[in-house]
């Protein structure tokens, strides 16, 4: 009997999710694209929120529907079937697992915020070579009381929604977290500690009696560093790198975002979103857990 050596086609998923917060997803509208697409049975991984749907083949106008759904605030992405549920989550913590940008808090309290801001701004966006932006940035916190850390971390950072959620849940399931940021380790330490990570790196900022020095210890974790910890971690752990989950918002994300198997930008500069198959713009880190397809009732809280 001749064996046939045509290729079956692959299986994908479509997630559809929203904003938690105000969750609106239509089974219409779910119902509506299934359709349009082909796919298998809806599955509803939380009622309003998120839901998904199998489908034979990749859709050629997968980012044009993309597109349509955003301005009804509704995230889609679309990705193979099989090994999409990660054994490691690899976060950025700058507007990622936190709200903030850590430096720009400290450059508030130093009364240099507006000129940090920007500066900020446009390294995330790519426009800016990140070591140079970064030392330029801390430069401008020479002399202020190193204290002023804790103070920051104590009344301005906040936890981005569903950070708890994520961890957890992925440790439960016998994940491992590392958070790596290009950030400071003042607040990559307590930030870790709060959310439950495994391990995290990032930057040290330099003090001497009491003061910030306006420098940093080398080597700058950046962008090449982000890389070197996904290939690190994974060596270590035995993983493959396509058993990663990464997510990121900046450009110096870019580089790990595309080395995992999956690389999640969420609320990402445009710039970075656009090199990005998988872009969450509405919904929080629990996205990450739908994207995998856990449902809310699978989600570890507290």
């Amino acid at each position: 009997m001749a064996v046939s050596t045509q290729r079956r086609c692959p299986m994908y998923v479509a997630t559809l999710l929203t904003n938690p917060a105000i969750a609106r997803l239509d089974p219409a509208l779910v119902e509506s694209l299934r359709n349009a697409w082909g796919g298998g049975d809806a599955v509803w991984l939380s009622p309003d929120e998120a839901a998904e749907f199998s489908l034979a083949t990749l859709p050629d106008n997968r980012w044009q529907v993309w597109d349509d759904l955003q301005a009804l605030g509704v995230d889609l992405v679309v990705q193979p079937a099989e090994g999409r549920k990660k054994r490691m989550l690899l976060a950025d913590m700058d507007s990622t697992m936190i709200q903030q940008e850590c430096i720009d808090e400290l450059a508030d309290e130093a009364g240099v915020g507006d000129r940090v801001k920007d500066i900020t701004a446009r390294a995330m966006n790519g426009e800016l070579d990140f070591e140079g932006a970064l030392l330029e940035r801390v430069g401008l916190l020479r002399g202020l009381d190193e204290a002023v850390i804790g103070h920051v971390l104590d009344t301005r950072i906040t936890l981005m929604p569903g950070g708890q959620a994520l961890v957890a849940t992925m440790r439960a399931n016998g994940g491992y977290a590392a958070l790596v940021s290009g950030g400071f380790t003042a607040f990559t330490a307590q930030v870790a500690a709060q959310l439950g990570f495994d391990e995290n790196r990032a930057n040290t900022l330099l003090a001497a009696d009491g003061k910030l020095t306006g420098d940093v210890a080398r080597p700058i974790l950046g962008r090449q560093a982000k890389v070197d910890a996904l290939e690190q971690i994974t060596a270590r752990l035995g993983l493959s790198e396509q058993d990663v989950i990464a997510v990121g918002d900046g450009a110096n994300d870019l580089g790990m975002l595309g080395r995992a198997g999956t690389g999640v930008a969420l609320h990402a500069k445009p710039s970075v979103a656009a090199q990005c198959e998988v872009r969450i713009n509405h919904g929080d880190l629990t996205a990450l857990l739908f994207v995998q397809g856990y449902a809310r009732a699978d989600f570890v809280t507290g």
